[in-house]
């Protein structure tokens, strides 16, 4: 008996004999019954739109109706014999099984009940939305979405189906995409039998955003694994340029807990270039075409922050639903898309996210490029850029691609170099060494397939396939953050393994100093208590490079050439202040959230004279210092008229971390003040912007760096909440030399018994009055002996380098139990 519609809840007997069903009533319990994509847009239809969660409506042919197609045209001995000598290893083979099974089963029409089933479902959805609805018409296997196997793009998807004529015509070809190369290749490679398989077919009603926006969203980091960020993508048009990589799209970071309270916690935004976009082709002959995007829309961001904060919101619920429902923690691969007519926002897809989420997390596997490449006379300057994908690092022969019919020419062990990936490139993806495309995001599909494959990965790049020849021997470097760097040559390069659980606690709290937001993510998995050191000056050298007052007095500047480069910078700026403030935010909020709820102590800036001229525009305003190491630099400027407004973007900035974001674990820290009264000074500054000692639980520290901040420890506790140690400027003014000077480097040594008397006066007295000390210079990370040093002095903490943390901490253990026998 074949059932052409039915309601599951009043006649749920012969649910598993129905041709189609109506989304509504299917959820995640029907995998086998409609397919994972399915069954998670009924899901999220059914359990979700009660919490405010946005899912088009549709309907979905069954496994059921598959299997009567296969059946009743007898296509499954046909199909067995095709397959009979496959071997996916061998790309023409491939392909002609490939065609053969697709071209067999187009070439068989569907049974008329299967046409009426669709034909009346289709009839259903128009009466709510009107004659000839446009629809999406999506494949669904049912062994798709599973934990270790995502099988994403496998099959087929075909956009703005309008007609009933064209959606039997699109539902058929997704029956027929079952046989797709990468879909026979996957599986095989995955251990499914192929005759196993089922395909259901999701047709859903189109959200218009040809008109507007769409992309890809993920409720972790893709890159990490670090759970508390949701990572959006977005790009102007419909969704699929995204997801395969045609155009770098918008990536926007949120960071979930303080969204949860209430908080506006996006931490992260970084535009994208979004040179084209996919729309409907209408009076064309194609359903759908891509056309470029005017430059005036690709420089400013394609979802404004209430569209962002509502789309991460979304992710969490999601992301909760599907941990409950599957009882274990599931993190979500999300597609999205904004209808330009109605400005609403809708879920189109949801799946588990397939590599993150089945990594160990009691094993630290930590790849690093060999300090130099001198010994082959190698330069380490990268040779292409783009996004990193993973954090390892590969290298081959690279082998340049520019059309998936040239795929056969591709050797084992390359590197593969080409515009961007579709699924139709999975079977040479997984012999690849490595993957450097010119277009795409961390959510394209070589990024996708790339984290499930294990092999690194940079998209984006723009230029690689004019930059890198054929047989040139490269190294692919996903090592040193987000940005992905190629090498010219094959550089050596070691990976570390290190069991955690192995690892012990220590008594002494052990920080890590940190720059770079890029490597925040990555590096949380290390032990640790939390930020010793984040110091703004890597934020304002790569991320603004623009001085703070050129950037105020904008108007005023007298340099062309740097006027030039910031305007350049500052496109989206019309207020070439703000620029700072949210590059600024934005950086120290997404260290702050890689370590929250642990402190994150954020160093105000201590640039010298000098430094601060060598920024764009930044000559202008800089006074010549004789000796701008012990000059105008740290407390000194914040108080003055001459610098007072530059401070005051830095306050404005850290305001927004801790008050719109939530992130209240950032710690201030003032550097180089030299005296008590110096330190009230900049206090009072900081709260003419808002930053109160004392409110919203905001502690400020001080650097213990001068020799008048020890003997004067006692009355600096009186105004700070606490201290931390800063070897390097200690060491220079004890010993009284210049540590940027060649001819004295070799006095400079903070094991110098002077020295070391300094550092314990400092620990004795600040602990005598109740306040916290730590360390956050360099001594420690160098020398274990002086890490020694410090645990018996009885010190709070100690801040290290992100390699040193690990050794350091085994010493420190090895001390705090000889000192506590």
């Amino acid at each position: 008996m074949v059932n052409i519609l039915i309601n599951p809840q009043s006649d749920s007997v012969f649910k598993e004999k129905v041709l189609v069903l109506p989304l509504n009533q299917v959820g995640i319990a029907d995998i086998a019954l409609v397919g994972g994509k399915n069954a998670s847009l009924g899901e999220m239809i059914q359990q979700l739109r009660r919490k405010g969660v946005k899912v088009p409506t549709g309907f979905a042919t069954t496994a059921f109706a598959y299997r009567y197609f296969i059946t009743s045209a007898g296509l499954e001995a046909k199909l067995r014999e095709i397959f009979a000598d496959l071997d996916v290893e061998d790309v023409q083979n491939l392909r002609q099984r490939g065609k053969q099974a697709r071209s067999l089963m187009l070439q068989t029409p569907f049974p008329s009940a299967l046409q009426d089933a669709i034909a009346q479902a289709y009839a259903n959805l128009c009466q709510e939305y009107g004659a000839d609805t446009d629809v999406a018409v999506r494949s669904s296997a049912t062994a798709e979405d599973l934990p270790d196997a995502s099988f994403a793009g496998q099959q087929e998807t075909y956009l703005n189906v309008h007609g009933l004529p064209a959606v039997l015509e699109s539902c058929h070809k997704c029956f027929a995409s079952i046989f797709t190369d990468r879909a026979i290749s996957y599986r095989q490679i995955k251990g499914f039998d192929h005759f196993n398989i089922a395909l259901s077919v999701g047709v859903q009603k189109m959200v218009r955003s040809d008109l507007a926006t769409s992309g890809v969203m993920f409720s972790i980091d893709t890159e990490t694994g670090f759970k508390d960020a949701a990572l959006i993508t977005a790009a102007y048009g419909l969704g699929e340029n995204v997801v395969q990589g045609a155009v770098n799209p918008d990536e926007y970071l949120v960071f979930k807990p303080t969204l949860k309270q209430g908080y506006r916690s996006i931490i992260e935004k970084r535009l994208g270039t979004k040179e084209i976009k996919m729309v409907y082709d209408l009076g064309g002959s194609k359903l759908t075409k891509n056309v470029s995007v005017p430059h005036s829309e690709r420089n400013v961001f394609a979802l404004n922050d209430e569209d962002i904060l509502q789309l991460a919101h979304w992710a969490c619920i999601i992301e909760e639903h599907y941990s409950q429902v599957r009882g274990v923690y599931t993190p979500m691969d999300i597609e999205w898309a904004k209808d330009g007519l109605t400005n609403e926002l809708f879920i189109v897809q949801a799946r588990p996210e397939t590599v993150q989420s089945q990594k160990p997390n009691n094993v630290l596997r930590n790849y690093r490029l060999s300090q130099t490449g001198e010994e082959n006379n190698q330069s380490l300057t990268p040779i292409v850029t783009g996004r990193s994908v993973g954090e390892m690092i590969g290298q081959g022969k690279a082998r340049v691609i520019l059309d998936v019919h040239q795929i056969n020419q591709f050797q084992p062990g390359e590197v593969l170099v080409t515009n961007r990936t579709d699924p139709d490139w999975e079977p040479i993806m997984k012999r690849a060494s490595a993957i450097v495309t010119n277009s795409g995001g961390r959510t394209c599909h070589a990024a996708i397939i790339a984290r499930e494959l294990g092999i690194p990965a940079i998209v984006g790049c723009g230029n690689a396939t004019t930059v890198l020849k054929t047989a040139q021997e490269i190294t692919v470097s996903c090592a040193e953050g987000e940005t992905g760097k190629v090498y010219a040559g094959l550089l050596p390069y070691e990976i570390k393994e290190i069991l955690l659980e192995k690892l012990p606690r220590t008594r002494t709290q052990i920080m890590m100093n940190l720059g770079n937001p890029e490597e925040a993510f990555g590096l949380t998995s290390i032990p640790n208590d939390g930020v010793g050191l984040a110091r703004m000056e890597f934020i304002i050298n790569n991320h603004i490079k623009a001085h703070p007052l050129a950037l105020i007095h904008f108007d005023e500047l007298a340099d062309e050439l740097a006027k030039y480069k910031i305007a350049e910078l500052t496109a989206q700026y019309e207020d070439k202040a703000q620029f700072f403030v949210d590059k600024l935010a934005q950086g120290i909020a997404t260290i702050a959230a890689a370590f929250y709820p642990k402190p994150v102590i954020v160093r105000l800036s201590d640039f010298k004279s000098n430094e601060y001229a060598n920024l764009l525009g930044g000559r202008q305003f800089e006074p010549k210092e004789e000796n701008p190491m012990i000059g105008w630099r740290g407390a000194s400027r914040y108080y003055d008229p001459r610098y007072s407004e530059g401070f005051a973007l830095e306050c404005q900035a850290m305001k927004r971390v801790r008050d719109d974001m939530g992130l209240t674990n950032v710690i201030l820290m003032v550097p180089f003040c030299r005296t008590p009264n110096e330190g009230r000074r900049v206090l009072a500054e900081m709260a003419k912007h808002g930053l109160v000692r004392g409110e919203n639980g905001l502690q400020v520290y001080v650097m213990c760096e001068l020799p008048s901040n020890v003997e004067l420890a006692d009355e600096f506790c009186q105004v700070f909440d606490g201290f931390s140690i800063g070897s390097n400027d200690l060491t220079q003014l004890t010993l009284g030399l210049d540590r940027d000077s060649q001819l004295v480097a070799h006095l400079f040594d903070e094991r110098d018994e002077a020295v070391t008397r300094m550092i314990a006066k400092a620990i004795a007295t600040v602990k005598q009055h109740g306040c916290k000390i730590g360390i956050c210079g360099q001594a420690p990370s160098d020398y274990p002996e002086f890490a020694c040093f410090l645990v018996e002095q009885g010190i709070d903490s100690i801040s290290l380098n992100p390699d040193s943390v690990l050794k350091t901490l085994l010493e420190i253990a090895d001390t705090e139990q000889s000192v506590d026998c």
